[in-house]
């Protein structure tokens, strides 16, 4: 069967196959190889402002566990953990160097102290919803953890609502490796597929949260 593609080369999905499959090779190799250390590192990377997916992270997992060279628990857990991590390196730096930057500079690049306080108003409001729903996000699972260390979020609040929706992800992502097994190549899509019911769910939860506030503002 001939292929499409440009001057004969494989065509880009292909390649982009290719690409995934020996990544996620890669993947397994390094989990197996580091074990459970391995996933906390992966995700604490994924987690601050490193570009580690953690759809190419916890499906391995998962299918490390389907193989029975892994627990899928333990697993999670690490999982979550690792998320944790990173979320707290981007709070830290971000409390104590974005917030002093911010203040000092921000009228130079259009965000005022007036501003800035109407925003960090905000976030403390709504802090735990921002930050339940963004661990749930692809991009702003990565970034929620900014805004949050320069409004100085509660740490008990945030902990566990970052840990909540880290959890949540790192189950869907990891029950996905492990209900496929050796279809290695069907993470992508499953995980895209889990992503579009994520983002439904969010956006529901969004609408249940603003009713309720607008109902209790009016009571």
């Amino acid at each position: 069967m001939v292929q499409l593609g440009y001057k004969g080369h494989p065509n880009l999905f292909t390649k982009g196959v290719c690409l995934i499959h020996t990544l996620i090779q890669w993947l397994l190799d390094t989990i197996g190889t580091m074990g459970y250390p391995g996933i906390v590192l992966l995700m604490a990377m994924e987690s601050s402002i490193i570009p580690v997916p953690s759809e190419l992270v916890m499906p391995p997992a998962g299918y490390l566990a389907y193989q029975g060279k892994m627990n899928m628990g333990v697993a999670i857990l690490c999982g979550t953990v690792g998320s944790m991590i990173g979320a707290y390196a981007n709070y830290y730096v971000s409390h104590y160097l974005g917030r002093p930057l911010i203040l000092k500079y921000g009228k130079y690049v259009l965000i005022p102290p007036d501003k800035f306080e109407r925003v960090e108003r905000f976030f403390l409001q709504h802090g735990e919803i921002s930050t339940f729903i963004g661990r749930l996000l692809p991009v702003i699972r990565h970034l929620i953890s900014i805004p949050a260390g320069v409004a100085g979020m509660n740490h008990l609040k945030f902990t566990v609502y970052t840990l909540l929706g880290a959890g949540i992800w790192c189950t869907i992502l990891t029950l996905i490796g492990y209900a496929i097994g050796e279809n290695q190549q069907l993470i992508m899509q499953y995980s895209h597929k889990a992503l579009l019911w994520v983002v439904l769910f969010s956006a529901a939860l969004v609408a249940v949260y603003i009713w309720r506030q607008r109902n209790s503002s009016k009571a």
